[in-house]
């Protein structure tokens, strides 16, 4: 039989020499312990990386990184918080947590994340905080990520960045599921993507853009944007349009926009500069401050379909012939509630226009409603080929459909469209910003040889 009083001894001996741990400790060590065996992965606490340490503990979870990444090993971090700073990744990352309840802080005075020329990393469940801490001139952002041939970041939430959340260059792989608020610059940055796919995450309260796609100079890029919720984007920097876009692409060719929710930007919902072979389809697109949807400067091809937009001071513009903007689809979308109001003074056509299209382009199946300066804007000026309006309904609108009348503007078809409550003319021809022609609905082409409107409805 064991002496109780022998035990009680022991453990007073045990306690008098430091070696009694804590019992909540010790559990949570093994639990980790055990959960890092299943995974055949490493234990964070092997290195001295401590949940909840006040100290930075950089030096200890760059050593981990490296180790893990010589052994192609994942790590899993227990929850609770980690202050670190310039982290270098090593070639593969595999680093994992609980979500909601793993958290890394920057400690500030320089770079939080970066890696470059990196075969696999992967975050998840983990949550980056900035805590709006300095970054230095050296990165684009909190998570600054150059040359990974697969990227994996899901589930993660990467909040009160001073510069951009993510920040990528040449990168392959994927964006899902993560939550990104409160970035100085753009919730999402990449350059010269090489395969890569962003969708179902949360973006909001960014000072000056959402999800940004762009490339140094233009070309195929061919990253998908999808199911994401994008909300209250603003634009610090100023500019007629350079910030303030929930989604924009800058370059970047064969880009796919589908099913995202982009409200209350100051700007665009969804921008598309010189990228051609954009397919910008089934978004809804609510309180825009300046065009909802914009496919402009130089691009060759873009599909505009089956999206609703709500509140903007203009709704759809396909424009920019000028600049070699031209071929386009644009159908089935919803337009209306728009405003003559935009973030800056209105110049060349104005605000409070439903869709403006310019080159190569047919506008086919639209609803526009409460659109007080037109419905539609065909052409500006001499910038007009082309162009077929056909089958779409205009409700409520200053001038129901103006159509460019200035000398070289090219074949146009208005046709089959119907217009109602159009308080100045159902379709107007107009010399610029000037109407100069009687009611066309009523009079036909009135002499200008590259106009055919017939069997439109008026009421």
């Amino acid at each position: 039989m064991l002496n109780r009083r022998h035990l009680l001894g022991l453990a007073a001996g045990a306690a008098g020499l430091g070696l009694i741990i804590d019992p909540a400790r010790a559990a949570k060590q093994a639990t980790a312990k055990q959960v890092a065996s299943k995974a055949g992965g490493i234990d964070p606490a092997d290195f001295g990386v401590r949940p909840g340490a006040t100290d930075d503990q950089s030096k200890a979870f760059a050593k981990m990184l490296k180790t893990a990444s010589d052994g192609n090993q994942p790590i899993l971090l227990p929850p609770g918080a980690y202050i670190v700073s310039e982290l270098v990744l090593p070639p593969r990352v595999r680093l994992s947590g609980i979500p909601g309840a793993t958290r890394l802080i920057h400690r500030g005075g320089g770079p939080f994340i970066r890696g470059e020329n990196a075969d696999h990393i992967a975050f998840s469940g983990l949550m980056f905080d900035g805590a709006k801490q300095y970054l230095g001139e050296s990165v684009s952002g909190l998570l600054d990520l150059r040359s990974v041939k697969a990227l994996v970041i899901d589930n993660c939430q990467v909040n009160a960045a001073s510069k951009n959340g993510i920040a990528l260059q040449r990168a392959a792989g994927r964006i899902e599921r993560c939550t990104v608020t409160g970035a100085a610059e753009a919730g999402i940055w990449s350059v010269d993507a090489a395969g890569l796919a962003i969708s179902a995450n949360a973006i909001d309260d960014c000072t000056n853009g959402g999800i940004l796609i762009h490339r140094w100079q233009i070309g195929e890029d061919s990253t998908m944007v999808s199911g994401n919720r994008i909300s209250r984007i603003g634009a610090r920097n100023g500019g007629t349009g350079q910030n303030g876009n929930g989604i924009n692409v800058f370059r970047a060719g064969g880009v796919l926009i589908s099913n995202n929710i982009v409200s209350d930007c100051a700007f665009s919902a969804i921008r598309a500069n010189s990228g051609s072979n954009v397919q910008i389809t089934g978004n809804s697109c609510l309180r825009s401050g300046e065009t909802a949807l914009y496919s402009e400067f130089a691009f060759e091809g873009a599909v505009i379909a089956n999206n609703v937009i709500d509140g903007a001071a203009n709704g759809i513009a396909i424009v920019n012939f000028n600049e070699g903007g031209r071929m386009a689809t644009c159908s089935g979308n919803i337009v209306r509630n728009l405003s003559t109001t935009g973030p800056y003074p209105a110049e060349v056509g104005g605000f409070g226009i439903g869709i403006g299209v310019e080159a190569d382009t047919t506008v086919t199946g639209n609803v526009v409603e409460n659109a007080p300066q037109c419905g539609m804007q065909l052409g500006w000026g001499p910038y007009l080929r082309n162009v077929v309006a056909t089958s779409n309904i205009v409700r409520k609108a200053g001038i129901g459909i103006a159509v460019s009348v200035v000398d070289g503007a090219g074949p146009t078809i208005i046709a089959d469209n119907v217009l109602q409550d159009v308080l100045h003319g159902a379709i107007i021809g107009k010399r610029w910003a000037e109407p100069v022609t009687a009611d066309l609905a009523e009079i036909g082409n009135a002499g200008y040889a590259h106009l055919t409107v017939e069997g439109n409805r008026v009421s």
